[in-house]
């Protein structure tokens, strides 16, 4: 990307979707939202409805998406969900600390005085488990004391509100603090949709993402479908929103939501509370929408109530006709939603997904028969309460109500079992505290951990960890092989915090506490009643240590330092622009097999130190890819130019010799290639070591994004089944080029790859693949220009030249 460099800004003005900023909007950082701009929006919706969508019947992601298009007055037709790109004017953007690093090295480049959109930074993934609660907090201070000060400095400069390590988890605290019904939200974390729960269209994407909307250039979207689920009924009181969302998951697997919005509705929804939608909506991430949510109602209006913000709560109360999908939906939701799919909230069981995939769904009745015949480890090692998805109020209330009851038969976790709790934010754990939550937690043996991510992210320090297969229990949103300890046999299953609990208490995953019984103390059996919980507490939230609230200082004189020596830090250099010819003369690097989540294409755990550090993060780079072409080992390759070395070795390590030798190459992958988290370093390690294309099956949204946003072509194999199979034989045998690069058009969007089989300098085989790809014209021109970044620079100093 680009090189340190003293530049000259020029101020601006922040607000709501537009110069017209919303009431108190006011142009410094922000303790919590402000009140939306409900007349803006509508007025937008309104002349969007009267031109190009020719009054036609809206969906609630709809109504958002129109609401919030940058100039409607420029679109001479309705999109067509799919195909046409929405340029659109995000209200706010959200950054966690590890992927903060990069995007602020970028923004640092831009030109500008202030982020043009309210924007926060939350530091919650840098924290690692392990002693506990406050001593976690002060250790990652000694850990990571140059990032948070890095981030910490930025913030002041840029007037960003900084929340620091220990105040909370970023999708916790912006439901706290920042989400509101209707508006629009870009995060740099897979998880953003949480927002949803809000009513808010809150979208994960990568850094180069935010950086769009902090620096107020249009952000562009695919005009997503919608999907519709209805819910019906009430849950049954061992069930809750988690298997909701494990059920939805596990119907339509980690593909089914890609391309999509996840948009509910039904009389069910109104049973729900506003944490336990944006549970919900948290985990629409593995199913691959691009998000989800509801729409406004009395759950939602209680929780704005009890979270300080009556006046948001009050406005949206006028605005029912905005925050709902139009009556014509409603009554006919089959002609208006791109899909349907029905959830019968009675009829829905607690279940447990996993292992290693978060779709692969078992209801709890028929647990013990799946452990039997998978051959599972039955011996919970670890049960794990709380995360960005389930560490809200309700969650930990009706999680200490069970082991309440476990206490007062003289019962304990079960002997091997650790039981670790992290709530989601200062005002959680306070609260907690207040309400005797934590000491119910503590008498049957829990360890309480910060505010922050830990465990959830891999931030474990996980003391006398087993070798070998074991199985842990978690009310986390994701359970990838090797994420959470590293350990590749870690059998992580996903479930309610209710379900958690109960599994911490028998020490079973088999255990199923409707119908099974534990042994008190004195000998006696005894059957756990279901869980009992309060949906907002009742003495309200407590504020919570004043240390713990945002930093909201704007000094744009401040210096940001970056210390030369750093191994953590490190300013970024431009990517080169295309060179205006056909691809040639590229290398296979790998041909991966089967699943590759971004947490395969840049690992996180240790890793996370070098997020904002790029050579070194890159020694990382496809580390857990799956070799298709050697019966799936797992980062391992064979050199395709003679006389390199490694011969053959670790990816990054062949990838570096590639780059040392200026010799391009690219990554075929298979089906859904980097789902998972947002991390924009899954696409950047690859352009840094001389990745030219990446071609695959299909595409995780975000990272096919983020791809284009590096100057990474990404291509769509035409005939996924026939051509992934040439590549998967000796990939190293193969040379690349390409037909059709040179006249990349958003309207022609076919390019060929000719792939030339190369044995002792002879070619015995050729293919002519024909591939697609999904670029704009906008898009486009980050590619010649080399990135995005590389894009705004250039735009930005022009127009200072013409100021």
């Amino acid at each position: 990307m680009f090189r340190q460099q003293t530049i000259r800004t020029a101020k601006i003005g922040r607000g709501y979707a537009t110069a017209a900023a919303a009431a108190g909007a006011g142009s410094g950082p922000q303790a919590r939202a402000a009140v939306p701009d409900y007349a803006l929006f509508n007025a937008r919706l309104a002349q969007a409805r009267a031109t190009v969508l020719e009054n036609r019947p809206l969906t609630l992601a709809q109504k958002i998406l129109y609401a919030h298009l940058h100039d409607v007055s420029s679109m001479t037709s309705a999109p067509v969900a799919g195909e046409s790109y929405l340029k659109l004017a995000p209200d706010r953007v959200a950054m966690q600390d590890a992927s903060a690093q990069m995007a602020i090295l970028q923004f640092m480049l831009s030109g500008m005085a202030q982020t043009a959109v309210p924007t926060s930074i939350h530091c919650d993934h840098l924290v690692e488990a392990w002693a506990g609660g406050d001593a976690d907090v002060a250790r990652s201070w000694q850990t990571s004391r140059e990032i948070y000060e890095f981030l910490q400095a930025a913030a002041r400069k840029y007037g960003i509100a900084f929340w620091r390590p220990g105040s909370g988890i970023i999708h916790q605290l912006v439901l706290e603090n920042y989400a509101a019904p209707g508006t629009l939200m870009l995060g740099t974390d897979s998880h953003t949709p949480n927002g949803g729960g809000l009513g808010m269209l809150a979208i994960g994407v990568g850094g180069a993402d935010a950086v769009d909307a902090m620096a107020a250039i249009p952000w562009e979207l695919k005009a997503p479908r919608v999907m519709g689920v209805r819910l019906r009924g009430a849950l049954a009181p061992w069930a809750s929103p988690k298997d909701v969302i494990l059920a939805v998951a596990g119907q339509l697997t980690v593909r089914g939501g890609t391309g999509y919005v996840v948009e509910y509705f039904g009389d069910g929804v109104g049973s729900l509370s506003c944490t336990g939608m944006a549970t919900i909506c948290n985990m629409g991430a593995e199913v691959g929408a691009t998000t989800s949510l509801f729409p406004y109602g009395a759950p939602m209006a209680r929780y704005l109530r009890a979270t300080q913000r009556g006046a948001i709560a009050d406005a949206a109360d006028a605005q029912h006709a905005l925050l709902a999908a139009d009556a014509e939906v409603a009554a006919d939701p089959a002609r208006y939603y791109d899909e349907v799919v029905d959830v019968d909230l009675a009829a829905l069981e607690p279940a447990y997904n996993g292992p290693f995939t978060p779709d692969l769904r078992t209801p709890r009745s028929q647990m013990a028969g799946a452990v039997a015949r998978q051959a599972w480890p039955d011996r919970v090692s670890a049960a794990l309460i709380g995360s960005c998805t389930n560490s809200s109020y309700q969650d930990l209330s009706r999680a200490a109500s069970l082991a309440r009851q476990a206490a007062a038969r003289g019962l304990r976790v079960a002997a091997g079992t650790e039981l670790l709790v992290s709530p989601g934010s200062e005002q959680i754990r306070a609260t907690m505290q207040r309400d005797g939550i934590q000491a119910a937690f503590e008498a049957v043996g829990a360890r309480v951990l910060a505010n922050a991510c830990g465990p959830c992210i891999g931030q474990w320090k996980r003391d006398a960890a087993p070798q070998g297969p074991n199985t842990i229990v978690s009310s986390f949103n994701r359970n990838f092989r090797a994420r959470n300890d590293g350990n590749a046999d870690t059998l992580n299953f996903l479930a309610s915090p209710d379900m958690v609990m109960a599994a911490a208490l028998s020490g079973r995953l088999s255990f199923d506490p409707a119908h099974d019984t534990l042994r008190a103390a004195d000998g006696a059996e005894f059957r756990l009643a279901p869980p009992a919980g309060a949906e907002l507490p009742a003495a309200g939230y407590a504020a919570g240590r004043a240390e713990y609230q945002p930093l909201l200082a704007h000094e744009p004189a401040a210096a940001v330092p970056i210390a030369p020596t750093s191994t953590r830090l490190q300013p970024l250099a431009a990517f080169a622009p295309w060179h205006g010819r056909e691809f040639a003369g590229n290398r296979v690097l790998v041909t991966v097999q089967g699943k590759c989540t971004t947490d395969h294409i840049s690992a996180a755990g240790k890793w996370l130190k070098y997020k904002g550090h790029l050579e070194n993060l890159a020694r990382n780079t496809l580390i857990g890819a799956a070799n298709a072409a050697l019966d799936g080992r797992v980062n391992h390759v064979r050199n395709a130019v003679a006389g390199l070395e490694p011969r053959e070795g670790a990816i990054p390590d062949v990838a570096r010799a590639y780059k040392a030798a200026g010799v391009p190459w690219l990554v075929v992958a298979d089906y859904n290639y980097g789902e998972g988290s947002a991390r924009e370093h899954a696409a950047m390690q690859p352009r840094f070591l001389g990745c030219t294309m990446v071609v695959a099956r299909s595409f995780a949204r975000i990272h096919e994004t983020n791809l284009k946003k590096q100057g990474v072509l990404p291509l769509v194999l035409a005939r996924p089944e026939e051509d992934y199979a040439v590549f998967a034989d000796a990939p190293h045998e193969l040379v690349v080029a390409t037909e059709g690069v040179e006249g990349l058009c958003a309207e022609r969007p076919v390019v060929h790859l000719l792939v030339d089989r190369v044995r002792d300098g002879a070619v015995v085989a050729r293919h002519r693949i024909e591939c697609r790809h999904t670029m704009s014209a906008d898009q486009i021109a980050w590619f010649k220009a080399g990135s995005a970044l590389n894009l705004i620079a250039s735009q930005q100093q022009q127009k200072e030249r013409a100021d």
